[in-house]
């Protein structure tokens, strides 16, 4: 599916513990595959910033976004019917053809899951979070198993886990990689384009350089 650049107006926000959920009308773009991701203009700011999709019911693309900077709180502060340029979608996504899904995800990592999950027809989850107000969030996937620091979510991992699919801070995908070597992974990098261009999101994975933007941001290190 071809990514396009289109002006989208905001349908609102809601509010989910920390977290904005932001509603836009979908237009004419593809949702895409669960994983991948598309740059939202940042109103006030230079750069766009890079989502993925939380949720795709008709006529809308949601996203789940942290507003921890200049750029997500203006994301976070559109009103209904202010326009924002989106283009996507962008990058590879999860490969859907598992036959035992595990989602993990930690933290704000929970955003591509709810769209996944649907994706794949349901999965079983297992979600950690940092606070009690932050696990809020686990209302996206009420069936979902769900741990609060001091407590990791990698501890609810079962010795047999199947086809892990996990989201979430680095630490947290390391030790997920240790441990299951073909789990895919959607790594994170700050980007500037989203289309392989300006080479800021380039990380070192199993020996090599990636560009995230094109290489992932779902990658297999078994694959």
């Amino acid at each position: 599916m071809n990514a396009r650049r289109e002006q989208v107006r905001a349908i609102g926000v809601e509010q989910i513990g920390p977290y904005t959920l932001l509603r836009l009308e979908r237009g004419g773009l593809d949702p895409g595959v669960p994983g991948q991701f598309f740059m939202l203009e940042a109103p006030g700011r230079v750069l766009p910033r890079p989502m993925s999709l939380c949720r795709a019911p008709v006529g809308e693309l949601q996203f789940l976004i942290d507003p921890i900077g200049p750029g997500t709180n203006a994301l976070c502060g559109l009103a209904a019917g202010e326009a924002i340029h989106v283009l996507g979608p962008l990058g590879n996504g999860f490969d859907l053809s598992v036959e035992r899904p595990l989602l993990v995800a930690g933290g704000i990592g929970i955003a591509p899951m709810p769209y996944l999950a649907e994706a794949l027809g349901g999965a079983p989850a297992l979600l950690g979070f940092r606070s009690d107000r932050h696990a809020v969030a686990a209302e996206l996937l009420p069936e979902a198993s769900v741990v609060v620091e001091p407590r990791l979510v990698t501890e609810l991992l079962p010795d047999e886990p199947g086809d892990v699919l996990a989201c979430g801070p680095e630490p947290m995908l390391e030790a997920i990689r240790a441990r299951i070597p073909d789990a895919q992974l959607a790594w994170e990098a700050p980007m500037a384009c989203g289309y392989g261009a300006c080479y800021g999101c380039v990380v070192e994975r199993g020996g090599r350089y990636v560009r995230l933007c094109v290489d992932g941001p779902i990658l297999q290190d078994a694959a």
